[in-house]
């Protein structure tokens, strides 16, 4: 059994990537979180006020023998905007920035080619802003924000916004995801 490995986004809500990396073979665990930032051990309510410096985040364990750290990051780019600056939709601040948060020089040369490749693959219209930044610290999210999507999916944010990121995760990434729970 191939040791497991963490990798850490951030896409806007943190909701919203926890929700597609959860329904992905070979992930062993989502945990939603803030990374990023100079203050240590923010709530919520810090980092919502785009003070702190953080961006909320997802920390990824996965299974490399079963996903792949280039497939996490297709999924990441499929799942949200990466071309907009410090937003997603209505959530506007740095706390929703894009941004891989690398662990090595490996995660760090990953999603650096395929930002490349997709800029001379022209998917997206506009140019792609997400930082890359080294990931010092992750702090966990509060407990009522674990599963989410899961426990609230009738809830109108659910369906506005996480719903059809699922669909386009549904559609575009097949191939990755797991049986039904």
């Amino acid at each position: 059994m191939a040791e497991r490995k963490k990798a850490t986004f951030g896409g806007g809500c943190f909701w919203c990537l926890e929700a597609a990396y959860d329904a992905l073979r070979g992930v062993d665990d989502v945990e939603s979180g803030y990374a990023g930032g100079q203050v240590e051990d923010p709530s919520y309510d810090e980092v919502c006020t785009g003070r702190t410096g953080h961006a909320e985040v997802v920390r990824v364990t996965y299974d490399p023998d079963v996903i792949s750290y280039d497939d996490l990051l297709e999924v990441f780019f499929t799942v949200h905007d990466p071309t907009q600056l410090n937003r997603q939709g209505a959530d506007v601040g740095t706390q929703y920035r894009s941004a891989v948060f690398f662990e090595s020089a490996d995660e760090e040369a990953a999603a650096r080619a395929m930002v490349q490749r997709f800029g001379d693959e022209h998917v997206f219209d506009a140019p792609i802003v997400t930082t890359f930044e080294p990931l010092t610290r992750f702090y966990p999210a509060e407990n009522y924000h674990r599963d989410y999507y899961a426990r609230n999916e009738r809830q109108p944010y659910c369906q506005a916004v996480i719903s059809p990121k699922m669909s386009k995760l549904r559609s575009r990434h097949a191939d990755k995801l797991r049986e039904a729970r």
